[in-house]
């Protein structure tokens, strides 16, 4: 650990140039979902590369059927050094409306808002700026100690923000050659302003389309009513079904492979003090409506869900109209935890409804994707290392949470590079990120660079 003072006294000393640098990464306006904006990207990903060639990375931008991919290798102390696989995103959400923004958001600045210094631009939070905290504690490393701790790979997506579409072919085409010992990802938040956080899970996710028909037209409800089969009607009645009085999933064998949290694990995050109150009141609600006897955090966290996201059928127009419909919609989607596996969810949700269709009617499924959760496992070495390392920069002990979420690249490491994710981020709830005026904590952005160094020695030894 005695290399690992003057690396942060260097960050402390270059804090401004770090700002320069992350400045000049934020004015490209590398919108990937626009393909306007095709020619930014590209100018992005070829920023990084010449950026990370002045530390020592060999570093190339790498073609995809979308925006460039970038990669970058820089060999450890030793031959035999650990290896991990770094992962972050240069490409950002578009700036719409742009009239609700305070300032120019490609004219990135250090601003005080509420008492706060914050850097202020589209990307500053998510992820540019944050994608930049590692790369800043590797020049570091490197201008101290000539030498980077590790053995690091570098891998910069361009289309996170508009669905990963080249992700799993590079990643599969490229498998041997990013593989590492497991991968850092940068793209979460800290629990609060002081308090740092790992998140050792994300909810995986199965969406569902669910069409049922019935009559071959729309019926007048005076003349059919009664009669006919209503397909809304049925589909409430099936949707209803899927959840019992303790809010509990009724689909045989839904919770196979579902594990109880560990006590100490639910300990630590009662001592957070998340309330019913504190996590509804902000939305309008007072009163969980999830399983019993579980807090809003195991629900979120660690405890899988099925929620119906849109029901449509019939005239849903102006005024009324007393029709019954031919055919009824209903878009439902599963939030998975621990081994859940999402085709057996979905094979089992297809099968519950089917049973529930009068043998007049007839059902189509749509699938809207599917994905595993990611749990890593509390005993993990790695894990204790970057606790302690964050615990050490903070002074506040680094939280164990949970993402209600999905993160799928972190689903795709696993799948096609046998790898799982250490997920540490430094972003804040407040950054604004897809929204107007997004902004970064200025703290945040230095000590995120301490924090790092902090675990790269950690992992070293």
């Amino acid at each position: 650990m005695s290399a690992l003072p003057p690396v942060l006294d260097r960050l402390d000393r270059d804090l401004d140039k770090s700002l320069e640098r992350l400045f000049k990464l934020l004015r490209i306006k590398s919108i990937s979902t626009d393909p306007a904006y095709a020619e930014e990207c590209r100018k992005a990903a070829e920023w990084l590369v010449a950026d990370l060639k002045t530390i020592g990375f060999e570093a190339s931008v790498r073609d995809t059927p979308g925006h460039p991919m970038v990669v970058a290798h820089h060999d450890g102390p030793t031959p035999g050094a650990r290896h991990v696989l770094f992962y972050g995103h240069y490409d950002v959400q578009p700036v719409d409306p742009l009239e609700l923004w305070e300032d120019d958001p490609f004219d990135p600045a250090v601003k005080e808002r509420e008492g706060m210094k914050v850097i202020t631009g589209r990307g500053s939070s998510d992820d540019k700026g944050q994608l930049m905290l590692f790369v800043e504690a590797c020049r570091a490393w490197k201008a101290e100690h000539g030498s980077l701790p590790c053995r690091i790979t570098l891998l910069f997506e361009g289309e996170e923000e508009s669905g990963s579409p080249s992700l799993k072919p590079f990643l599969d085409a490229n498998k041997d050659e990013l593989k590492a010992e497991f991968a850092l990802v940068c793209d979460t938040d800290m629990w609060n302003p002081e308090t740092p956080s790992i998140c050792t899970s994300l909810r995986g996710l199965v969406g569902e389309e669910v069409t049922i028909k019935a009559a071959n037209r729309d019926l007048h409800s005076g003349m059919y009513g009664g009669p006919a089969a209503n397909p809304v009607r049925i589909l409430a009645k099936i949707l209803a079904a899927i959840h019992d009085d303790e809010a509990r999933v009724t689909i045989p064998g839904f919770y196979d492979g579902v594990e109880e949290t560990p006590s100490q694990v639910l300990q630590a995050w009662e001592k957070l003090g998340e309330t019913a109150e504190s996590f509804l009141g902000p939305i309008g609600l007072s009163q969980p409506a999830g399983e019993k006897g579980r807090s809003v955090l195991e629900m979120v966290w660690a405890r899988p869900t099925a929620e119906f996201n849109g029901i449509y059928g019939g005239y849903t127009g102006k005024g009324f109209k007393t029709v019954i419909a031919a055919e009824a919609s209903a878009k439902v989607s599963f939030r998975l935890v621990h081994k859940q596996n999402p085709e057996k969810i979905r094979a089992a949700f297809r099968e519950f409804v089917e049973k529930r269709i009068p043998a007049d009617c007839s059902v189509e499924f749509h699938p809207h994707g599917g994905s595993p959760a990611i749990q890593l496992s509390y005993d993990s070495p790695f894990l204790a290392k970057a606790k302690d390392a964050l615990t050490d920069e903070w002074g506040s002990p680094a939280v164990m949470l949970g993402g209600g979420g999905s993160i799928p690249v972190v689903g795709d490491f696993r799948t096609y590079l046998g790898m799982e994710s250490l997920l540490v981020g430094f972003a804040l709830s407040d950054d604004r990120i897809h929204s107007p005026n997004e902004k970064y904590d200025l703290r945040s952005f230095h000590k995120g660079q301490r924090s790092w160094a902090r675990i790269l020695a950690a992992l070293a030894n």
